[in-house]
């Protein structure tokens, strides 16, 4: 297989339902997807258990994203592994597009470009204007946690996702960081793009538990060795990255490769 598809899912049954159709509609073979059950308390694994088609594994406890992650880049030999959320939605062919693009620029980690928020719009004639718009654009040096598809070379270069629960869902950031510090090549492309409801397991964790946050970004920071001066510098960069790519992107396009969809109306980030 040229990829294989890493999905980790924690209760939420309705938004894997429709992730996983919407690859199957645009021809993503069953045999690609590994579902990950993360502990589901819900329907998720009598759902699983009625899917043979779909590959999947069931953690008696909730591993995280990281633990997962490594669950999934660890089985097959595919060239590459995708590692996604379970709340979202495909526009045409967002993963053979992202690849390809990856390719053709040599590219090791590449995600799509993104919207989140409310799918009240219709995604398929909008990923394939949006794609014809927008291709060839890029945000380098960059890629979100959202989806993103990894070269399984660059596992034997760096190690795999860290597994630290005292990271709370950041283990995409520490692995970015990683990859920075290495020199892999990694883009978020124009050429394909995808809907993200937006965090839907996270949110409904806290809710759940009674907290706001899971984990503390300052041990995050800690263990990338950033003290209080490189934290604040580390934002101010972001910020600066942020405004520089929405500004060029907006001026070129008139849309952006991250917005946000709120009200009927688009925001642009």
């Amino acid at each position: 297989m040229h990829y294989q598809i890493v999905i980790p899912v924690l209760n939420q049954l309705q938004y894997t339902q429709q992730c996983v159709d919407t690859l199957l509609a645009q021809g993503v073979a069953p045999s690609t997807l590994l579902i990950i059950d993360n502990g589901s308390t819900d329907g998720t694994p009598a759902w699983l258990d009625s899917r043979p088609d779909l590959p999947s594994l069931r953690n008696p406890v909730n591993l995280g994203c990281g633990g997962a992650w490594t669950q999934g880049a660890l089985v097959g030999d595919s060239p590459w592994v995708v590692l996604l959320n379970n709340d979202v939605v495909f526009g045409h062919d967002a993963i053979g597009r992202s690849l390809a693009a990856a390719e053709r620029k040599g590219l090791d980690v590449v995600s799509p470009a993104l919207v989140e928020g409310e799918l009240d719009y219709d995604l398929t004639a909008f990923s394939e204007r949006f794609g014809h718009e927008m291709a060839g654009q890029q945000r380098e040096n960059f890629f979100h946690g959202v989806c993103f598809a990894v070269r399984r070379q660059v596992f034997h270069r760096l190690g795999f996702f860290d597994t630290d629960r005292d990271l709370g869902g950041r283990e995409d950031t520490e692995f970015l960081f990683r990859c920075r510090r290495h020199g892999v090549a990694m883009a978020m492309v124009g050429d394909a793009v995808l809907h993200h409801y937006g965090s839907i397991t996270q949110k409904a964790m806290k809710l759940e538990q009674g907290v706001r946050e899971f984990g503390d970004h300052r041990y995050l920071y800690g263990k990338l060795g950033l003290s209080w001066l490189g934290r604040q510098r580390f934002k101010h960069q972001r910020r600066q990255r942020e405004r520089q790519w929405r500004n060029a992107e907006l001026t070129a396009h008139g849309m952006t490769l991250h917005m946000d969809r709120r009200g009927g109306d688009w925001v642009y980030r």
